[in-house]
């Protein structure tokens, strides 16, 4: 395939290919482990948009710790078989770049995924995925599902966005007042919020909620508005001390520098998708306005 000229090959890790991107309107770096989106900065950002810890694993079947991880076909732990890989495995295999073009004002990539023998012993379903990534001075992330078998099955996902905030003590998430979420650190109990989110310990949540966020950044000066569609959970989340502490690839007082922001379809949302049918879930992240 023939890449525009804004887009390079970078194979600097054997067997483990990044897109490369260096537009007019922003920068970005996309692994083909996982249809990773790495890296997102629009022109005249200083700080990057998407946050990647420097502890990251690169290496083919491993999980990146931050950019945008896809959790599919299941999100968190498989519901009935432990030694599953944890959010599915779409985001550990390999995927095609079908094409790459730049349009006015963004660059566009379609990559796909589709099953084969090696899924079906994971996932026992026939199905083709499809990843659109386009990117500019927003960020819009889209996975579009196809069951392409025989029988219908039970889709649960996220598009696991890690957003670079300067201080996650100085951050507050507003748009999900009166939305009643599942709150998972500790024992799992149903709570209602009650004014914007801010942050003073572990978060970890999935709200009931179809509609976006607005991320307010006081330490960087700066609004994140996360849009979704086709999404019935917003996933908030942030380790906070002893769980950085416990993850090997991110390093110990990174829970300062980030925020995860994810549409989802987990718990009472997964989607049933019928034999022939899709489903589309997507994420757009942008910069608006200057707090």
């Amino acid at each position: 395939m023939t890449l525009p000229d804004c887009i390079t090959l970078e194979e600097s890790i054997p067997g483990y290919p990044i897109y490369v991107i260096n537009h007019p309107a922003a920068t970005a770096r996309i692994a083909m482990n996982g249809a990773h989106v790495m890296e997102w900065k629009p022109t005249g950002q200083e700080a990057p948009v998407l946050y990647m810890s420097p502890d990251a694993v690169l290496a083919p079947g491993k999980a990146i710790r931050g950019g945008i991880p896809i959790c599919w076909p299941w999100f968190g732990g498989h519901p009935t078989d432990v030694t599953q890989p944890m959010h599915g495995f779409a985001r550990i295999r390999s995927w095609e770049l079908l094409r790459a073009d730049t349009q006015e004002g963004h660059v566009a990539l379609l990559f796909k995924l589709e099953s084969n023998e090696e899924t079906r012993t994971l996932w026992p379903y026939d199905f083709t995925c499809h990843l659109g990534i386009s990117i500019g001075a927003s960020l819009e992330v889209s996975l579009m599902t196809q069951n392409t078998g025989d029988n219908a099955f039970l889709l649960g996902e996220a598009l696991h966005t890690y957003l670079t905030v300067g201080d996650i003590k100085q951050v507050t998430v507003k748009g999900l007042d009166e939305t009643k979420y599942l709150d998972t650190v500790g024992e799992r109990v149903v709570r209602d919020q009650v004014g914007d989110i801010v942050f003073e310990g572990e978060v970890d949540r999935q709200y009931a909620s179809t509609g976006g966020v607005i991320v307010e950044d006081r330490a960087l000066k700066r609004n994140l508005v996360v849009n979704k569609l086709g999404s019935g959970t917003t996933v908030i989340w942030n380790p906070w001390i002893e769980k950085s502490k416990r993850l090997a690839d991110l390093p110990d007082e990174a829970y300062h520098g980030f925020l995860c922001v994810e549409a989802a379809n987990a718990g009472d949302s997964c989607v049933t998708v019928a034999p022939g049918s899709q489903h589309v879930l997507l994420t757009q992240v942008s910069l608006p306005s200057i707090v």
